[in-house]
């Protein structure tokens, strides 16, 4: 899977489930202050990450470092290519 692809699927998720306009979906845009999600939706970020990427998201010090929609590109391709241990 290819950056373009982890992007593209990543903003779908953010698009779908959190009602966020594509042009707001900026690598640097922070998930909380700038994207307006709470840590209850962060659950639900995880498991539409999951459903839609097809892998399994464990609640790791990885996962607690993510800040940026960039943070999300950058595990998911990490979980993808295997290294998320």
């Amino acid at each position: 899977m290819t950056e373009e692809e982890i992007i593209e699927k990543t903003n779908r998720v953010f698009e779908e489930s959190f009602e966020i306009e594509p042009g707001r979906l900026k690598a640097d845009a922070h998930i909380f202050t700038d994207l307006g999600l709470d840590s209850l939706d962060i659950v639900d970020l995880v498991v539409a990450l999951q459903s839609s990427f097809g892998v399994k998201i464990r609640t790791d010090e990885k996962v607690r470092e993510i800040r940026t929609l960039g943070d999300v590109y950058s595990f998911i391709a990490r979980v993808k290519n295997g290294e998320q241990d």
